[in-house]
């Protein structure tokens, strides 16, 4: 059970919001992530707040209550590492030192993996969302909150094989934790533009931010995922997101503009901050009865934590076919420019019974250590 207190951490980040760059919407995450020129009216604040105003002629009303998603990546393992270390070191410190060769060597063992590991990082999105499409001005009211884990082991050089090395070793060991957190509340506006007999949607997103920055450097030997929310420092911020599609019979072109306003929140002792720069994808796509797919991509670099190799741009790809408006079946892949994430790929499902209420599934795969998965439920009247 200890292997899975991680997943705590996060839901407890983002459970008191309703996600930023990583969107809680399992057709887009089945999808590759797109939803930039795809994404449906009551969707549509999560990616381009444009197409709040495409919608079909039978859509009134939209619910989403709720989306979430969880993505884990943890390339070597560090989660069950640290569990399986701290084990020894119980066993160590109940036996008063006296241990045996083998025991000092599996925890030098532990010890000299863990040295050699990448970051752990976790991040988890929830969202919700109401929305009204009118012919006049579509309005969409949501929220959503996010977060992004990042822990690193920080491991000292082994000085020896005796039983008193190997603790001043891990005495002298830490695991330093970075964590961002964010939740947001807006409202999308959007209306539908002929120009020169061209159909167009333009969309804009007033919203307000609350932000949290996190972080912590302890003991492996008393390290615990519980203790994140000792650092917190806590920021908010005005903030715009921008959108515009041009429409032509199944065809897509639009752009979109999140958070027109850059900020940056630093952690409680001043050495790193976390960046929330301005995001701008442009994204091609074709939206059909029983087909739609999508190529997105970021026209600008997500910097995140200074001081850290978290840097992430993307493309994406997707495809979604439509069984008559009641099941659908997805399937996408995303490409990180920066290699800070391993390239993905994702598949989804949705069940839409009569097209009121939607159930949507989706997951994603880079190897065993890279996993991610979301679900929403949505109703439309």
């Amino acid at each position: 059970m200890k292997n899975y207190r991680w997943m705590a951490v996060v839901c407890s980040f983002v459970a008191p919001a309703e996600a930023a760059s990583w969107v809680a919407d399992a057709r887009g995450n089945g999808m590759g992530n797109t939803g930039v020129t795809t994404a449906d009216f009551l969707l549509a604040p999560f990616y381009n707040p444009a197409l709040t105003a495409v919608y079909r002629d039978q859509d009134d009303f939209g619910l989403l209550l709720p989306s979430v998603n969880l993505n884990v990546r943890d390339k070597d393992d560090t989660i069950s590492i640290v569990d399986d270390l701290q084990d020894e070191i119980d066993r160590y410190e109940a036996a008063g030192g006296s241990v045996d060769s083998a025991t000092v060597a599996k925890m030098n063992g532990y010890l000299d993996d863990l040295s050699d590991n990448q970051s752990l990082n976790a991040s988890g999105g929830v969202g919700a969302a109401v929305a009204i499409p009118l012919d006049t001005l579509s309005v969409n009211i949501y929220a959503r909150g996010y977060v992004e884990l990042f822990a690193d082991p920080n491991i000292a050089a082994s000085t020896g094989s005796s039983a008193a090395a190997v603790k001043t070793r891990y005495e002298s060991s830490t695991v330093d934790l970075l964590a961002f957190g964010y939740t947001e509340f807006g409202m999308a506006f959007a209306r539908k533009y002929e120009i020169l007999q061209q159909a167009f949607s333009f969309g804009i997103t007033p919203k307000y931010q609350w932000m949290r920055t996190y972080k912590q450097i302890a003991s492996v030997e008393n390290f615990d995922w519980d203790d994140y929310d000792k650092s917190e420092v806590k920021d908010d911020a005005f903030n715009l997101d921008l959108g515009a599609v041009w429409l032509k019979d199944a065809y897509r072109v639009g752009i979109s503009v999140k958070d027109l306003f850059n900020h940056s929140i630093a952690t409680f002792d001043g050495q790193n901050h976390y960046k929330l720069d301005t995001q701008v994808t442009m994204s091609v796509g074709y939206v059909s009865e029983f087909l739609s797919a999508a190529v997105d991509i970021d026209m600008t670099k997500q910097e995140r934590f200074t001081g850290k190799d978290d840097d992430t741009q993307f493309i994406r790809f997707g495809v979604e076919g439509n069984a008559w408006g009641w099941g659908q079946l997805r399937a996408g892949y995303e490409i990180d420019m920066e290699n800070t994430v391993d390239n993905a790929i994702t598949v989804g499902l949705g069940i839409s019974p009569g097209d009121a209420v939607s159930l949507d599934i989706a997951g994603s795969y880079a190897g065993e250590h890279q996993l991610g998965g979301s679900a929403n439920l949505a109703f439309t009247f």
